[in-house]
């Protein structure tokens, strides 16, 4: 068993070792001849160069031209405004020297060089996940509340027909969701401002950056809003408050409280652990989100993460290193994430398998 598992843990850490160390390697050492042996394949993990020792200093090599009666003749990586050339040195003076391509990071947040600002996609993920997130959980929690509490005609019946919402897949929804965000601004300013068409006009944070619309295509409102209702969340929530004791809400009704009290007071305190499963889920489910967001956003400033990283990929080259870096830089928040509710998150899993 020891040994399956080990297998397993090995098959999932080695891609991220991969990701990790391409994220340093120069584009031209990304795809090396596969090593035959294991000792090949552990320095295929540690970044290298190749490096001639030319005037008493290590400079970097292009290309190896040829080698012959202990010679090898180079061609060296050119400075920036100078022009690569040619030297023949002896061929121990050519060696493998560990290089860690720090510059990629630096690269990636460089709008110059990939024509996207990385930093906002950053920002913009961050806000929609967040935001998302705390709606969710919101949401969720007080659906749920009214189906596990509140006695109403049809309650069990509608939860049903709620849940069943959770067999249309999101590809079948999306079309209609999106002529709503398409027409809403339009209906909004026939009804409200129709000189003014406020709802349809860009708006700019401090008369610089760019924020979108108030609604519809190509807003923060778009990014956010559709995402705050989940069937899901709603029935993992109302399974977990069904089996909070009831002799608590009733203590809290002699003693006065409203129902919203007994929800806000009572049940969500005792909901930590589902409440954080949940959280986590969600805030990963639309950190790494893709079709939704590069369906409604036309304008780079409003691109999330994953659409950024797209940006990286072109139809003939990717560039890897930099796409490497880039997903480094985006997996860190959710590891974050995780590490501060794992125990919330572990607690959850096994309140919700242990029944009694």
């Amino acid at each position: 068993m020891y040994v399956v598992m080990a297998a397993i843990g090995v098959s999932m850490i080695v891609p991220f070792l991969w990701m990790v160390s391409t994220s340093f390697k120069d584009l031209g050492d990304v795809f090396q001849a596969p090593p035959r042996t294991l000792r090949g394949i552990l320095k295929t993990f540690i970044p290298t160069r190749i490096v001639a020792r030319v005037d008493g200093k290590d400079v970097d090599v292009d290309t190896i031209l040829g080698e012959s009666g202990g010679k090898t003749r180079v061609r060296l990586t050119a400075e920036e405004g100078e022009q690569s050339r040619e030297v023949i040195v002896p061929s121990d003076c050519v060696r493998r020297a560990t290089s860690f391509r720090w510059r990629n990071y630096a690269d990636v947040l460089d709008v110059k060089k990939t024509g996207i600002s990385f930093a906002r996609a950053y920002l913009n993920s961050l806000i929609v996940a967040v935001m998302v997130t705390l709606g969710q959980v919101a949401t969720s929690s007080m659906a749920a509340y009214a189906f596990a509490r509140l006695k109403f005609p049809l309650r069990d019946k509608l939860f049903l027909g709620y849940l069943a919402t959770m067999m249309i897949p999101g590809a079948v929804t999306m079309i209609p969701v999106f002529i709503i965000l398409r027409f809403m601004p339009e209906i909004l300013n026939f009804a409200f401002s129709p000189e003014a068409r406020w709802w349809s006009s860009d708006l700019y944070l401090f008369g610089r950056w760019f924020v979108g619309r108030p609604v519809g295509v190509d807003s923060y409102f778009a990014l956010i809003v559709p995402g705050f209702f989940s069937a899901y969340g709603t029935f993992l929530l109302r399974q977990f408050f069904m089996g909070l004791p009831e002799e608590l809400e009733d203590a809290a009704k002699i003693d006065g409280c409203s129902l919203f009290g007994i929800y806000w007071r009572i049940t969500l305190p005792l909901s930590r652990p589902a409440l954080a499963t949940l959280a986590i889920l969600t805030f990963m489910g639309n950190w790494r989100a893709l079709m939704w967001p590069m369906v409604v956003t036309h304008t780079k400033d409003l691109f999330t993460l994953p659409v950024a990283l797209t940006s990286f990929q072109g139809l003939y080259d990717t560039e890897w290193t930099l796409l490497m870096a880039a997903a480094v830089m985006a997996l860190l928040p959710v590891i974050l994430v995780y590490i501060i509710m794992q125990k919330q998150f572990v607690e959850g899993i096994r309140l919700g398998a242990v029944k009694g």
